[in-house]
């Protein structure tokens, strides 16, 4: 046993399954490790030393059981606003501290498939900051240098996973907490859609957006406890070919980090070359919605939760002064004000929504630049404001979100991007980022983990829809671009069955081809079918108009698919094309 053990989920079951490692000897590691890091300021409380070598040694005795406990002797930290049975929640303030008596309901789902909670982490007080740097118990340290902020909420917890104390770890996400933490630590990020993941046993900061967050140094890995903590619904997988939004050059905010806006432009030449097509998207409601978090009626139901708690609370309690400010500033706000901001926010989430039709994802910046504790001191509250720049609008908008490593500054310090989709696309998301993390490989955290196997990366099966063309939507004519920019991909070109007519209908421009199945008298008509991803073919749908529709079309082997059909009175004045055989025989007469 060395310190270069891989603490992988994938590479302990890996090691589990052969034989070559017992959970005792990982254990040992894992204590070895903590008292290497010495006074880290990562941990709020510890399970002992001898209760971690029981748990393994009982674990050890089910060896048999492995492949029914998919978790298996894999050790995780927990955030301290979590509750784990028989440990004390402090939610990083002393005098709100109790001891939990009952475990939240994603630790029971962890333990039950073999997991092992290392302790509990340390937070920004209550999950209020992104810093990392709001806390009694001191600021966990950046492992790639101490002088900047490890970001917050969910400090201590991204840092065990990046300095390899633990496999993976649980945080909580509200403004972004599960994120840029991962971004400033080199490690991958997974932010369920809010009420994935049980919130029973959560301390509340905004009740209505929590969500409890996934810390690990891979997607296989992240996906691996998402198996487990939560029943993920299945969502169409991103194709070879797909659309991403990304903010205008004038909307991208960098607040002067030069290195940090060149990673980005990197990030996205690289995911271009992935097959991605960027699309500039208006951010303006995206920005809109983060800045209604912090400045906005949302700020009393932090207030909700903890504010009586504050208020009685003396100077004993540890009650960080900026988190007072911040929470205890929630009654400045009426109930007029609330709804008054529920609706403003339904107005910039359809505004949003529009933005993101037709786009397999947003990609951004998981924050725009990283602050040295020293500038903290300055600006606690502006510089804390400007890492929720591209994150505090997620959980208000219901959607999914991953963050990703992807690459460093000069100075060593670590940039990552967000990928940001629809509710219920974490599968999604997860399979996208394994193909992300081999395309752009780079170190695990701070540790010398590997990658897990190609063969243990999330797959999400594409579910797609084939769709018939006849006219303009075949490959190179006016309108094949609407197929491509729903992620449309060529199956083949065939004919149909001889039972068609084919017209080529009144108006324009531009013309438009009508066919018509007919008892008699048919032609064999040429076409190419296509193929979308099946929650695209809605948006194209609307974009067919009458009297044109999508029907069942018999192709010449004789199986039927969904392809354009024409209502048969627009044909009463078209032009019979049908001995033609094909649009671009029609389109070859006019030329002439």
């Amino acid at each position: 046993m060395t310190a270069l053990l891989d603490l992988g989920v994938h590479a302990l079951r890996s090691a589990y399954r052969a034989g070559t490692l017992d959970v005792r000897r990982t254990v040992e590691e894992v204590l070895k490790r903590l008292q290497q890091a010495g006074d880290d300021k990562v941990w709020i409380s510890r399970a002992s030393d001898q209760a971690l070598r029981a748990q393994a040694d009982a674990l050890d005795l089910r060896r048999g059981e492995i492949e029914k406990l998919p978790l298996y002797g894999v050790p995780f930290a927990v955030k301290d606003n979590i509750d784990v049975a028989g440990m004390v929640t402090t939610a990083a303030c002393p005098g709100f501290a109790y001891e939990a008596k009952d475990s939240a309901e994603v630790v029971k789902r962890l333990v039950v498939a073999g997991a092992i909670v290392v302790g509990k982490t340390n937070l920004d007080q209550f999950a209020t900051g992104l810093v990392g740097v709001r806390s009694p118990y001191g600021v966990p340290k950046n492992p790639f240098d101490a002088a900047y902020v490890p970001g917050g909420s969910s400090s201590g917890s991204a840092v065990a996973v990046s300095a390899g104390l633990a496999s993976f770890s649980l945080g909580t996400d509200t403004a972004g907490s599960g994120r840029v933490p991962a971004g400033f630590n080199n490690i991958v990020g997974l932010k369920p859609t809010p009420g994935l993941f049980s919130s029973a046993g959560l301390v509340p900061a905004c009740k209505s957006l929590d969500c409890i967050s996934v810390f690990a140094l891979s997607c296989a890995d992240a996906a691996a406890v998402l198996e487990v903590a939560a029943d993920a619904k299945t969502t169409p997988a991103i194709g070879a070919t797909f659309r991403f939004g990304i903010p205008s050059t004038k909307d991208a905010e960098f607040f002067g980090d030069t290195a940090y806006a060149a990673l980005y432009a990197q990030s996205i030449a690289r995911l271009k070359s992935m097959g991605g097509t960027p699309v500039e998207i208006d951010y303006a409601p995206f920005r809109d919605a983060a800045q209604l978090l912090y400045s906005g009626p949302w700020v009393a139901e932090r207030t909700a939760a903890v504010g009586d708690f504050m208020e009685k609370a003396d100077d004993k309690a540890g009650v960080w002064p900026t988190t007072r400010q911040i929470v205890l500033g929630g009654r400045n706000y009426s109930a007029v004000d609330a709804f008054e901001g529920q609706y403003r926010l339904a107005e910039l989430k359809a505004r949003a929504f529009a933005q993101m039709d037709g786009l397999d994802m947003l990609v951004v910046p998981t924050a725009g630049t990283i602050y040295r504790l020293a500038d903290l001191e300055r600006e606690p509250v502006l510089y804390n404001s400007h890492l929720g720049h591209y994150t505090n609008f997620v959980n208000f908008f219901g959607l999914s979100a991953l963050a990703v490593p992807a690459g460093f500054r000069p100075d060593g310090m670590p940039f990552g991007i967000t990928l940001i989709a629809r509710a219920d696309a974490e599968r999604t998301l997860l399979a996208f980022g394994a193909k992300w993390q081999r395309t752009v490989p780079l170190p695990l955290g701070k540790t010398t983990s590997a990658l897990p196997p190609a063969d243990a990366d999330p797959v999400v099966a594409e579910t797609r829809v084939p769709i018939a063309v006849v006219g303009a939507h075949m490959s190179g004519l006016p309108l094949n671009g609407q197929l491509i920019e729903l992620g449309g991909r060529l199956e083949n070109a065939t004919k149909t069955a001889p039972v068609y007519r084919f017209f080529a209908l009144p108006g324009g421009p531009p013309q438009r081809p009508g066919l018509m199945r007919v008892g008699d008298g048919g032609g064999a008509i040429e076409l190419e079918v296509w193929s979308l991803p099946s929650d695209k073919v809605g948006a194209f749908l609307t974009k067919i108009p009458s009297p044109l529709g999508l029907g069942t079309v018999i192709l010449a082997n004789g199986t039927g698919v969904p392809g354009f059909l024409c209502e048969a009175h627009a044909t009463l004045d078209a032009r019979d094309i049908t001995s033609l055989g094909g649009w671009r025989a029609y389109l070859k007469t006019l030329a002439v």
